[in-house]
């Protein structure tokens, strides 16, 4: 049985144009581009979505390009100071590509070239500080970095959106004398903390000693006061209830008895003990001798 030799170069044909088809036929995933020549030259970008190009023709250049924010991780690259201080410190760049023409025809090997870019510009900024303010300033050198690796990148289709630096290490012999100073800076806040306490405990304590004393004279003022008091209303009472004489003797009575048990040593009691002038009186002799006995011995 023979087959017709038409039929076989339908068959050819029909393979052939699915063949083309589907070479035709590109599709491109979300967050990718990739660039398309025709004869060498560029001719279009594609974008996320189902595209038709010409077989044999357009040809696509290179590996689809990712739109997205991308990490380049630095090596550790030495840079000295302006007090000539050798340091260690890598970078983080944060960077994304927002032409891919660009991109893929600006620079060769852009990963590479951002990454000599980040090292100089580095080296140019930390030049112009000194050890304590390249650690002091990290987001400052931060800012600057970005700005001037965002305006170096511009042409190549790609935007820098971060900058950090993400280790600084200083030579050993640095590290321990910074070592020394903060445990010594440490001491020295310790210190300052303990005697600001032992002040305030002292103050605390002489407020209180103040306090208790205030207190103490006040309730000895209110104790002579309520005292004073209690005797005044006494003597008012009395001489409202118009004493007679028995009770004014009887008062005299105890009078000497209170000074019969002190320091006098002369009594003169009078005859008419029931006369309340003669008891005054006797009182007052008792103080005018006092002092002559004093003087005679």
């Amino acid at each position: 049985m023979t087959v017709d030799p038409l039929i076989i170069i339908l068959i050819v044909l029909a393979v052939v144009i699915f063949v083309i088809i589907i070479a035709s036929i590109k599709v491109v995933r979300q967050s990718t581009a990739v660039v398309v020549e025709r004869l060498g030259k560029f001719n279009r970008l594609l974008n996320t979505g189902i595209h038709f190009v010409v077989p044999f023709i357009d040809r696509r250049v290179g590996a689809p390009i990712s739109l997205k924010e991308q990490v380049a991780d630095f090596a550790p690259q030495p840079v000295i100071t302006k007090d000539n201080v050798t340091m260690q410190i890598d970078t983080v760049v944060y960077y994304q590509v927002t032409d891919a023409r660009l991109y893929t025809y600006g620079v060769e090997n852009p990963v590479r070239a951002i990454e000599n870019l980040t090292a100089t510009t580095l080296r140019n900024l930390v030049g112009e500080l000194e050890l304590d303010g390249t650690l002091t300033s990290r987001d400052t050198v931060n800012s600057k970095m970005r700005i001037i690796l965002d305006e170096a990148t511009d042409p190549w289709g790609i935007k820098i959106n971060r900058v950090e630096l993400k280790n600084i290490l200083p030579p050993k012999d640095i590290q321990q004398a910074m070592e020394k100073q903060m445990r010594a800076e440490r001491e020295r806040r310790e210190s300052i903390l303990k005697a600001e306490g032992e002040k305030r405990s002292n103050i605390l304590v002489a407020e209180g000693e103040k306090e208790a004393m205030i207190l103490r004279a006040e309730a000895k003022k209110a104790a002579v006061i309520a005292e004073a008091e209690g005797t005044a209303t006494a003597i008012k009472m009395i001489n409202e209830a118009n004493p007679n004489a028995a009770y004014l003797t009887l008062k005299g009575y105890d009078a000497l008895k209170v000074m019969a048990d002190g320091s006098a040593t002369k009594i003169i009691v009078p005859s008419e003990i029931q006369n309340v002038t003669g008891l005054l009186a006797s009182l007052k002799a008792v103080v005018e001798k006092e002092p002559e006995n004093k003087k005679g011995n």
